[in-house]
């Protein structure tokens, strides 16, 4: 059994190297125009050329999202962007538009394509569609089931990829296609511009009494009619793996840089435990764990093992569940004197216990008994945003590894 590849979100060249350093086999990203994401921080070409560089020195791919739905007044810029991507050379374009996928087809067929989510992609004579067309993958509609995924999978050529999310936020519309944002904000959805309108407080009003409003559900502050929770599928890996999907996809390209590596972290551990021994494979707590130890709505399987119902919509809050914060981010560690030189992201103080998240480590504790500034000082906290202070950790810890702390509740 050939072994997927984990997909992963980048929403800068600082992401894009946890994502890398963290496990990642691939990493999606977008460019300054036309993606689907235009509120993520992005990568302008230098950031991208540095990134990719960075990627493929570690052996892990690069994707570039080139997937609006173009107007006509796109399609010039889109023309020249693609030829800006040649020269970058990414490993593959992901795209929604056939008129942009013929584009990139023309002006560099040395680039894979790969069609997006958005393209609505239900059923198998699509996928050969797309792979007359010379597509080399296609990523599943949200709404599919595994058992469609199997039969998709059972009715394509052998050298088509399946790509398919199996964590993040779910959108509410066909296949990520939604119209909500543009019509109540002027900001559309689907080039780039979403203003999450689906995850508002909605209430009902009758247009003769404007000032009443009324819940659509028993609860008297309104409801959140449109507010889904967030996929997790690291429970069902032997299921995902065993239905011939390529690529196993993370949402998520304006996610902060710790989401991506507790997330990547966790299913680069899972996947790999599988494939040491799939018939006595068994999901460690730990690793389940790790999903809830970072900013989340609550979890569900989605569509893949039945049509959602009532309970994949969260009708009480639209916030997300939050258990942990960062404290601070190591950028070098020295042996001899065990203190870590880290830049703080949320205040702590002396006698706190935190918790590591790296690469090689999962979950392990201590207290924090020593903290200087960067003069080298002794100070009993770190309560300013973003400044450069030493803690004593009694093993050893690597750059880019992750101090996290429990919120009191």
């Amino acid at each position: 059994m050939k072994r997927p590849e984990l997909l992963v979100p980048a929403s800068s060249l600082e992401v894009l190297k946890v994502a890398v350093i963290y496990g990642a086999d691939a990493v999606y990203i977008g460019g300054e125009a036309f993606g689907l994401r235009a509120k993520a921080k992005n990568f302008s070409k230098e950031d991208m050329c540095e990134g990719i560089a960075f990627a493929h020195s570690h052996g892990v791919k690069v994707y570039v999202t080139v997937n609006i739905l173009a107007h006509n007044r796109d399609l010039e810029g889109v023309r020249e962007y693609l030829q800006e991507l040649k020269e970058i050379g990414p490993d593959a374009l992901i795209i929604a538009d056939p008129g942009i996928f013929m584009y990139a087809k023309e002006i560099c067929p040395e680039i894979e394509r790969h069609i997006s989510t958005q393209a609505n992609n239900t059923n198998y004579e699509t996928y050969r569609f797309w792979y007359r067309l010379g597509a080399k993958r296609v990523v599943t509609a949200r709404e599919l089931s595994l058992k469609e995924i199997r039969e998709i999978r059972a009715n394509i050529p052998d050298d088509m990829e399946i790509e398919t999310f199996v964590h993040g936020a779910m959108c509410i519309s066909y296949s990520g296609r939604c119209l909500l944002s543009r019509y109540m904000t002027g900001r559309d959805s689907n080039r780039g511009a979403c203003a999450q309108s689906c995850r508002w407080k909605y209430s009902l009003v009758e247009e003769k009494r404007p000032n009443q409003y009324f819940p659509i559900e028993e609860d008297q502050h309104g409801t959140y009619i449109m507010n889904s929770k967030d996929l997790c599928m690291i429970e069902h890996l032997p299921e995902l793996l065993e239905a011939g999907i390529s690529s196993l996809k993370i949402e998520g390209r304006n996610k902060s840089e710790y989401y991506v590596a507790i997330v990547v972290n966790a299913y680069r551990k899972a996947i790999d435990l599988y494939y040491e021994d799939p018939e006595n494979y068994k999901l460690p707590k730990v690793l389940r764990d790790e999903m809830y130890k970072v900013s989340h709505r609550e979890y569900n399987t989605g569509f893949f093992f039945s049509e959602p119902k009532n309970d994949v919509i969260i009708y009480h809050t639209n916030d997300h569940v939050r258990e942990y914060d960062v404290v601070a981010i190591v950028h070098e560690y020295d042996e001899n004197t065990q203190l870590a030189l880290c830049k703080q992201r949320n205040k702590f103080v002396k006698g706190d216990k935190v918790e590591i998240l790296s690469p090689d480590s999962v979950g392990e504790s201590f207290i924090v008994e020593e903290l200087y500034n960067e003069e080298g000082e002794l100070i009993d906290g770190c309560p300013h945003p973003g400044m450069m202070c030493k803690v004593k950790i009694p093993f050893k810890v690597g750059k880019n590894t992750f101090i996290r702390k429990e919120l009191i509740k």
